[in-house]
């Protein structure tokens, strides 16, 4: 996929490439020294971290991944996109880099996915940034995206209407609108049906029902959780989600009482847009110092 001048112009970063049987994850590889995994959510891809690579990368090896049917990741039309496949995707990647060791940044779908890779690599895990995200279960669907789940009408609405990530660029955010530069970038890889395949399967892969797959692998995760404990944690919180409200974020404080949290109340989900200059700064220290 080609990217325009002036979404390159906010992304300026080599596209790197990691074959997964017959297709291919894309993923950001900038800078030298310890290495921090950056795992999006949906409808994101690796855009959103752009200025935390930005900041970092003098000092870290950034690398930042497009999950599968994310991003400039392929897009394959008949695949298991769920929980469980997209950890053993991150796992496959992280074993093919060779990492020895990794700081880890989640937000979104990207906490179940980074705490499951956690799970399966636990002796690789340093310090961990918690951003407006779930790695537990909780009975808190939103009815907008509850709707979304409803069989063949959320495939009109997300991937005939756009209307996932078409209205997240309004929704995500709170206390000022994104500038249209960064609008276009967060949907330039889902542009129409096809494209929007993972938008649909994330949301359909939100369990409900103690007999799901992703629910058992969600349970695991949670499971495993308070073997991070002393871990050093850092949590960012956008109080505004409407999605992972302050509900979740004490559950995070409850499981890392230790943690450091910073709370924003203006802010929204997607935290990283919102407090770009005081969160950002707040992550390099933490990771850096």
């Amino acid at each position: 996929m080609e990217i325009p001048a002036h979404i390159k112009n906010e992304y300026p970063f080599e596209s790197r490439w990691f074959q997964l049987g017959s297709d291919r994850l894309h993923f950001v590889d900038e800078g030298p020294g310890r290495a921090v995994v950056m795992l999006h959510g949906n409808p994101t891809w690796s855009f959103f971290y752009r200025n935390v690579v930005k900041s970092l990368s003098g000092d870290c090896r950034c690398l930042a991944l497009d999950h599968m049917g994310c991003g400039l990741s392929d897009k394959p039309q008949e695949y298991n996109y769920n929980l469980k496949q997209h950890i053993a995707n991150a796992v496959a990647w992280i074993e093919h880099l060779g990492l020895d060791k990794f700081d880890l940044i989640v937000h979104d779908w990207g906490g179940a996915i980074g705490l499951g890779v956690a799970k399966a690599l636990p002796e690789k895990i340093g310090k961990i940034v918690i951003l407006n995200t779930a790695a537990f279960y909780l009975d808190r669907i939103p009815k907008r995206i509850a709707f979304c789940k409803t069989p063949i009408i959320g495939d009109i609405i997300i991937r005939g209407l756009n209307g996932f990530a078409g209205p997240a660029v309004r929704m995500a955010v709170s206390k000022r609108p994104l500038k249209d530069s960064v609008k276009e970038g967060f949907l330039l890889p889902y542009g129409n049906w096809a494209d929007r395949i993972a938008n649909l399967r994330f949301v359909q892969d939100i369990p409900t029902k103690p007999d799901q797959e992703t629910y058992l692998v969600l349970q695991s995760i949670e499971e495993f959780l308070p073997q991070l404990s002393d871990h050093s944690i850092l949590i960012g919180w956008g109080l505004q989600d409407f999605c992972f409200d302050e509900v979740f974020l004490e559950k995070w404080k409850s499981l890392y009482p230790n943690a450091k949290t910073l709370e924003y109340p203006e802010s929204g989900h997607y935290i990283l847009e919102e407090e770009k200059d005081t969160l950002i700064p707040e992550i390099k220290r933490f990771l850096v110092d």
